[in-house]
């Protein structure tokens, strides 16, 4: 990877309304170089390019979940029956503003 220069980090502060000075790019660009080249270092493990991701460190089941199933929706009459204020087949709420 190429080193991050001042400028490209001027840049990006600027389209982030971030307002910094030179100490803090300088400090930044140091931070940035340090970690590039642990990335870097990652890269040269032996035979990561076979490991498969992990997107998640835990074995996941949704058991509690059930199966879709396909039924009859409710008609508009149904759906409307308990709401308390209803105008025009829509249920009228108070104006939040």
């Amino acid at each position: 990877m190429k080193p991050v220069s001042k400028e490209v980090l001027k840049t990006a502060a600027s389209k982030m309304m971030f307002e910094m000075d030179d100490n803090q790019y300088d400090q930044l660009i140091k931070e940035m170089n340090i970690f590039l080249k642990q990335v870097d270092l990652i890269g040269d493990i032996p035979h990561i390019d076979e490991v498969t991701p992990m997107t998640f460190p835990f074995e996941v089941t949704n058991s509690y979940l059930r199966e879709d199933e396909v039924e009859e929706p409710l008609s508009q009459e149904e759906a409307l029956k308990n709401a308390s204020d209803v105008k025009d087949g829509q249920i009228r709420l108070p104006k939040v503003v």
